[in-house]
Protein backbone atom coordinates (compact mmCIF):
# COMPACT_ATOMS: atom_id res chain seq x y z
CA UNK A 1 0.00 0.00 0.00
CA UNK A 2 1.01 3.60 -0.98
CA UNK A 3 1.67 5.68 2.26
CA UNK A 4 -0.32 9.07 2.13
CA UNK A 5 1.95 11.58 0.97
CA UNK A 6 1.90 14.29 3.40
CA UNK A 7 0.68 17.77 1.52
CA UNK A 8 2.87 20.02 2.01
CA UNK A 9 1.88 23.60 3.77
CA UNK A 10 0.14 26.44 1.72
CA UNK A 11 2.85 28.80 0.34
CA UNK A 12 1.57 32.28 2.23
CA UNK A 13 1.19 35.06 -0.61
CA UNK A 14 4.31 37.48 -0.46
CA UNK A 15 4.56 40.06 2.09
CA UNK A 16 3.64 43.42 0.44
CA UNK A 17 6.31 45.50 -0.38
CA UNK A 18 8.59 47.14 3.08
CA UNK A 19 7.65 50.66 1.39
CA UNK A 20 3.72 49.86 1.77
CA UNK A 21 4.30 48.55 4.90
CA UNK A 22 5.90 50.97 6.55
CA UNK A 23 4.07 54.14 5.09
CA UNK A 24 0.37 53.40 4.62
CA UNK A 25 0.12 56.67 3.83
CA UNK A 26 1.74 55.62 0.40
CA UNK A 27 -1.62 53.91 0.10
CA UNK A 28 -4.07 56.31 0.93
CA UNK A 29 -2.13 58.85 -1.01
CA UNK A 30 -2.90 56.06 -4.40
CA UNK A 31 -6.47 55.32 -3.43
CA UNK A 32 -7.18 58.69 -3.45
CA UNK A 33 -5.45 59.48 -6.70
CA UNK A 34 -7.21 56.72 -8.31
CA UNK A 35 -10.45 57.21 -6.90
CA UNK A 36 -9.98 60.71 -8.15
CA UNK A 37 -9.44 59.20 -11.97
CA UNK A 38 -12.80 57.50 -11.37
CA UNK A 39 -14.24 60.12 -10.42
CA UNK A 40 -13.27 62.41 -13.38
CA UNK A 41 -13.67 59.45 -15.99
CA UNK A 42 -17.26 58.25 -15.03
CA UNK A 43 -16.62 56.32 -12.35
CA UNK A 44 -19.31 56.31 -9.09
CA UNK A 45 -19.52 59.24 -6.93
CA UNK A 46 -17.74 59.46 -3.77
CA UNK A 47 -19.54 60.92 -0.81
CA UNK A 48 -18.50 64.26 0.85
CA UNK A 49 -17.16 67.00 -1.18
CA UNK A 50 -16.07 66.68 -4.65
CA UNK A 51 -12.18 66.75 -4.76
CA UNK A 52 -10.53 66.85 -8.49
CA UNK A 53 -7.17 65.17 -9.47
CA UNK A 54 -5.37 68.21 -9.34
CA UNK A 55 -5.87 69.14 -5.81
CA UNK A 56 -5.06 65.77 -4.86
CA UNK A 57 -1.45 66.79 -6.20
CA UNK A 58 -1.06 69.54 -5.18
CA UNK A 59 -2.60 70.04 -1.69
CA UNK A 60 -2.19 66.45 -0.33
CA UNK A 61 -0.25 67.30 3.20
CA UNK A 62 0.74 63.72 3.50
CA UNK A 63 4.27 62.40 4.22
CA UNK A 64 3.57 60.36 0.61
CA UNK A 65 2.64 63.29 -1.38
CA UNK A 66 5.70 65.18 0.06
CA UNK A 67 7.88 62.28 -1.51
CA UNK A 68 6.60 64.21 -4.86
CA UNK A 69 9.37 66.70 -5.76
CA UNK A 70 7.97 70.03 -7.04
CA UNK A 71 8.58 69.81 -10.48
CA UNK A 72 7.11 66.24 -10.74
CA UNK A 73 3.66 67.51 -9.10
CA UNK A 74 4.01 70.80 -11.54
CA UNK A 75 4.33 68.15 -14.73
CA UNK A 76 1.48 66.19 -13.36
CA UNK A 77 -0.59 69.52 -12.94
CA UNK A 78 -0.44 71.20 -16.57
CA UNK A 79 -1.29 67.52 -17.62
CA UNK A 80 -4.02 67.27 -16.44
CA UNK A 81 -5.16 71.44 -16.97
CA UNK A 82 -4.44 70.47 -20.99
CA UNK A 83 -8.11 68.67 -20.58
CA UNK A 84 -9.24 72.44 -19.53
CA UNK A 85 -7.63 74.29 -21.82
CA UNK A 86 -8.63 74.44 -25.94
CA UNK A 87 -6.05 75.50 -28.87
CA UNK A 88 -7.80 78.89 -28.91
CA UNK A 89 -5.87 79.74 -25.81
CA UNK A 90 -2.38 78.28 -27.34
CA UNK A 91 -2.57 79.10 -30.71
CA UNK A 92 -0.18 81.32 -32.48
CA UNK A 93 -2.81 83.86 -34.19
CA UNK A 94 -3.46 84.29 -37.95
CA UNK A 95 -1.04 87.62 -37.66
CA UNK A 96 2.05 85.98 -35.97
CA UNK A 97 1.87 82.77 -38.87
CA UNK A 98 4.77 82.54 -41.41
CA UNK A 99 3.57 80.56 -44.05
CA UNK A 100 5.12 80.04 -48.16
CA UNK A 101 3.07 80.33 -51.10
CA UNK A 102 3.14 77.08 -53.46
CA UNK A 103 4.79 78.50 -56.32
CA UNK A 104 7.83 79.73 -54.16
CA UNK A 105 11.28 79.20 -55.56
CA UNK A 106 13.79 77.11 -53.35
CA UNK A 107 16.18 80.03 -52.75
CA UNK A 108 13.10 81.84 -50.94
CA UNK A 109 11.86 78.98 -49.39
CA UNK A 110 15.28 78.67 -48.37
CA UNK A 111 15.61 82.32 -47.22
CA UNK A 112 12.26 82.14 -45.23
CA UNK A 113 13.34 79.30 -43.25
CA UNK A 114 16.50 80.93 -42.52
CA UNK A 115 15.26 84.17 -41.23
CA UNK A 116 12.55 82.85 -39.06
CA UNK A 117 13.87 80.10 -37.64
CA UNK A 118 11.39 77.49 -38.44
CA UNK A 119 12.11 73.81 -39.70
CA UNK A 120 8.32 73.51 -40.93
CA UNK A 121 6.39 75.80 -43.25
CA UNK A 122 2.40 76.02 -43.86
CA UNK A 123 2.04 75.96 -47.88
CA UNK A 124 -0.76 77.96 -49.23
CA UNK A 125 -2.32 78.93 -52.28
CA UNK A 126 -3.11 83.09 -52.96
CA UNK A 127 -4.62 83.55 -49.26
CA UNK A 128 -3.83 81.36 -45.94
CA UNK A 129 -7.28 80.14 -46.21
CA UNK A 130 -6.88 78.30 -49.13
CA UNK A 131 -3.59 76.37 -46.90
CA UNK A 132 -2.15 72.85 -48.92
CA UNK A 133 -0.29 71.70 -46.45
CA UNK A 134 3.12 72.05 -45.06
CA UNK A 135 7.11 71.57 -45.73
CA UNK A 136 9.55 70.52 -43.46
CA UNK A 137 13.38 71.64 -44.39
CA UNK A 138 14.81 68.16 -44.46
CA UNK A 139 12.54 67.71 -47.38
CA UNK A 140 13.76 70.93 -48.98
CA UNK A 141 17.80 70.99 -48.36
CA UNK A 142 18.18 67.76 -50.64
CA UNK A 143 17.06 70.13 -53.25
CA UNK A 144 20.04 72.47 -53.35
CA UNK A 145 21.89 72.43 -56.81
CA UNK A 146 18.76 71.36 -58.21
CA UNK A 147 16.68 75.04 -58.21
CA UNK A 148 15.02 74.38 -61.84
CA UNK A 149 13.77 70.87 -60.70
CA UNK A 150 12.60 72.12 -57.32
CA UNK A 151 8.20 72.19 -56.86
CA UNK A 152 6.70 72.50 -53.19
CA UNK A 153 4.41 69.91 -54.80
CA UNK A 154 6.53 67.66 -55.06
CA UNK A 155 8.00 67.27 -51.07
CA UNK A 156 4.71 69.23 -49.32
CA UNK A 157 3.35 67.09 -46.51
CA UNK A 158 -0.76 66.75 -44.49
CA UNK A 159 -1.18 69.22 -42.26
CA UNK A 160 -3.94 69.14 -39.90
CA UNK A 161 -7.21 71.39 -39.65
CA UNK A 162 -8.71 71.79 -36.15
CA UNK A 163 -11.31 73.47 -34.35
CA UNK A 164 -10.42 76.14 -31.81
CA UNK A 165 -12.62 74.45 -29.20
CA UNK A 166 -10.53 71.46 -29.84
CA UNK A 167 -8.49 70.41 -26.21
CA UNK A 168 -5.50 70.95 -26.06
CA UNK A 169 -4.64 67.51 -24.97
CA UNK A 170 -6.60 65.50 -27.76
CA UNK A 171 -4.89 67.47 -30.42
CA UNK A 172 -1.31 66.37 -29.02
CA UNK A 173 -2.80 62.95 -28.71
CA UNK A 174 -3.87 63.11 -32.22
CA UNK A 175 -0.38 64.60 -33.56
CA UNK A 176 1.40 61.55 -31.60
CA UNK A 177 -1.13 59.05 -33.43
CA UNK A 178 -1.06 60.55 -37.30
CA UNK A 179 2.71 61.56 -36.88
CA UNK A 180 1.95 65.37 -37.66
CA UNK A 181 3.18 67.86 -35.96
CA UNK A 182 1.93 70.81 -37.01
CA UNK A 183 -2.21 71.98 -37.15
CA UNK A 184 -3.67 75.09 -38.49
CA UNK A 185 -7.00 76.36 -36.36
CA UNK A 186 -9.55 77.09 -38.61
CA UNK A 187 -13.37 78.57 -37.33
CA UNK A 188 -16.99 77.96 -39.06
CA UNK A 189 -16.14 79.27 -41.98
CA UNK A 190 -12.94 77.43 -43.05
CA UNK A 191 -11.01 80.75 -42.35
CA UNK A 192 -7.64 80.28 -40.50
CA UNK A 193 -7.49 81.71 -37.13
CA UNK A 194 -4.17 80.59 -35.73
CA UNK A 195 -1.84 77.90 -35.84
CA UNK A 196 -0.42 74.88 -33.33
CA UNK A 197 3.02 72.91 -33.13
CA UNK A 198 3.73 69.50 -31.13
CA UNK A 199 6.35 71.92 -29.81
CA UNK A 200 3.53 74.70 -28.65
CA UNK A 201 1.39 71.16 -26.82
CA UNK A 202 4.67 70.13 -25.21
CA UNK A 203 5.48 73.18 -23.52
CA UNK A 204 2.53 73.46 -21.89
CA UNK A 205 3.70 70.77 -19.70
CA UNK A 206 7.40 71.31 -19.00
CA UNK A 207 7.52 75.17 -19.81
CA UNK A 208 9.50 76.71 -22.22
CA UNK A 209 11.96 74.89 -24.75
CA UNK A 210 14.54 76.24 -26.44
CA UNK A 211 17.58 74.94 -28.57
CA UNK A 212 20.95 76.34 -29.48
CA UNK A 213 19.37 77.80 -32.74
CA UNK A 214 16.80 79.98 -30.49
CA UNK A 215 17.28 83.20 -30.50
CA UNK A 216 15.93 84.85 -26.79
CA UNK A 217 13.46 87.26 -27.30
CA UNK A 218 12.83 90.77 -25.86
CA UNK A 219 10.61 90.91 -23.13
CA UNK A 220 7.22 91.50 -24.12
CA UNK A 221 7.59 95.08 -20.99
CA UNK A 222 10.74 96.92 -20.56
CA UNK A 223 10.81 99.79 -18.02
CA UNK A 224 12.93 102.23 -19.41
CA UNK A 225 15.63 104.90 -17.24
CA UNK A 226 12.86 108.01 -17.92
CA UNK A 227 10.09 105.72 -16.51
CA UNK A 228 8.18 104.87 -19.88
CA UNK A 229 7.69 101.48 -20.92
CA UNK A 230 8.85 99.45 -24.03
CA UNK A 231 6.19 96.78 -24.75
CA UNK A 232 5.51 94.53 -27.15
CA UNK A 233 2.05 94.83 -28.99
CA UNK A 234 0.85 91.19 -28.25
CA UNK A 235 1.34 91.68 -24.19
CA UNK A 236 -2.30 90.83 -22.66
CA UNK A 237 -3.39 93.90 -20.53
CA UNK A 238 -3.54 91.92 -17.57
CA UNK A 239 0.36 91.74 -17.73
CA UNK A 240 1.29 95.30 -18.55
CA UNK A 241 -0.80 96.55 -15.57
CA UNK A 242 0.91 94.34 -13.35
CA UNK A 243 4.77 95.85 -14.57
CA UNK A 244 3.48 99.31 -15.09
CA UNK A 245 0.60 99.84 -12.50
CA UNK A 246 -1.54 100.91 -14.60
CA UNK A 247 -5.32 100.29 -14.19
CA UNK A 248 -8.06 100.36 -17.63
CA UNK A 249 -11.23 100.46 -17.50
CA UNK A 250 -12.98 97.24 -16.88
CA UNK A 251 -14.86 97.94 -20.46
CA UNK A 252 -11.88 97.98 -22.29
CA UNK A 253 -10.30 94.83 -21.02
CA UNK A 254 -13.62 93.02 -21.84
CA UNK A 255 -13.03 94.31 -25.74
CA UNK A 256 -9.44 93.77 -26.59
CA UNK A 257 -7.15 91.09 -24.90
CA UNK A 258 -4.03 93.05 -25.77
CA UNK A 259 -1.79 96.05 -25.14
CA UNK A 260 -1.65 96.67 -29.45
CA UNK A 261 -5.12 95.89 -29.79
CA UNK A 262 -5.88 98.91 -27.38
CA UNK A 263 -3.94 101.51 -29.32
CA UNK A 264 -5.94 100.29 -32.61
CA UNK A 265 -8.82 100.61 -31.28
CA UNK A 266 -8.26 103.62 -29.53
CA UNK A 267 -6.77 104.99 -32.79
CA UNK A 268 -10.16 103.89 -34.63
CA UNK A 269 -7.18 101.49 -37.05
CA UNK A 270 -4.25 100.30 -37.06
CA UNK A 271 -1.76 103.23 -37.21
CA UNK A 272 1.53 103.28 -38.99
CA UNK A 273 5.00 103.56 -37.39
CA UNK A 274 5.76 106.51 -35.62
CA UNK A 275 2.32 107.50 -34.81
CA UNK A 276 0.93 108.57 -31.51
CA UNK A 277 -1.62 107.72 -29.78
CA UNK A 278 -3.50 109.11 -26.66
CA UNK A 279 -5.42 107.18 -24.69
CA UNK A 280 -6.85 109.44 -22.45
CA UNK A 281 -8.90 107.53 -19.35
CA UNK A 282 -5.51 106.35 -18.62
CA UNK A 283 -3.65 109.14 -19.25
CA UNK A 284 -1.00 107.13 -21.31
CA UNK A 285 0.38 107.98 -24.76
CA UNK A 286 1.78 105.59 -26.96
CA UNK A 287 4.16 105.67 -29.70
CA UNK A 288 4.16 103.29 -32.70
CA UNK A 289 8.06 102.14 -32.71
CA UNK A 290 7.02 98.89 -35.40
CA UNK A 291 3.71 98.07 -37.32
CA UNK A 292 2.38 96.02 -40.03
CA UNK A 293 -0.49 96.89 -42.52
CA UNK A 294 -2.07 94.31 -39.77
CA UNK A 295 -0.98 94.29 -36.10
CA UNK A 296 1.34 96.69 -33.74
CA UNK A 297 4.26 95.16 -33.01
CA UNK A 298 6.03 97.90 -30.87
CA UNK A 299 5.20 100.38 -28.64
CA UNK A 300 6.85 102.89 -26.12
CA UNK A 301 4.56 104.00 -23.76
CA UNK A 302 4.95 107.50 -21.81
CA UNK A 303 2.60 108.72 -18.82
CA UNK A 304 1.22 112.27 -20.49
CA UNK A 305 1.89 115.42 -17.93
CA UNK A 306 -0.29 118.05 -17.51
CA UNK A 307 -0.03 121.11 -20.12
CA UNK A 308 1.37 123.56 -18.03
CA UNK A 309 -1.36 126.81 -18.20
CA UNK A 310 -1.26 129.42 -20.01
CA UNK A 311 0.71 132.39 -18.23
CA UNK A 312 -1.08 135.35 -20.05
CA UNK A 313 -4.93 133.14 -19.78
CA UNK A 314 -3.73 133.26 -16.19
CA UNK A 315 -2.39 136.86 -16.02
CA UNK A 316 -6.06 137.65 -17.79
CA UNK A 317 -3.56 138.63 -20.61
CA UNK A 318 -2.86 137.75 -23.89
CA UNK A 319 -3.86 139.11 -27.30
CA UNK A 320 -7.44 140.38 -28.11
CA UNK A 321 -9.45 137.72 -29.91
CA UNK A 322 -10.30 138.74 -33.79
CA UNK A 323 -14.22 139.80 -32.81
CA UNK A 324 -11.78 141.90 -30.50
CA UNK A 325 -10.50 144.08 -33.27
CA UNK A 326 -11.65 146.92 -34.66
Amino acid sequence: MNKDVPTPPPVPPPAPPAALQSAPSVRRLLGGWLQGLKNLWGGAARTGPSVTLSELIEKSGTPAAAEIGEAERRLLVNVLGMRQRNLADVMVPRAGIVAVEIGAKLPEVIEIMTREGHSRLPVYRETLDDALGMVHIKDVLPWRGRDSEFSLDKIMRRILFVAPSMRTLELLLEMRVKRVHMALVVDEFGGVDGLVTIEDLVEEIVGEIEDEHDRPERPMVIRLADGSFEADGRVPLEDFERQSGVAFAAEERAEVDTLGGLVAAAAGQVPIRGQLVRHPSSGLEFEVLDADPRRIKRLRVNRRRPSPPDANAASGGGAPSPSAKA
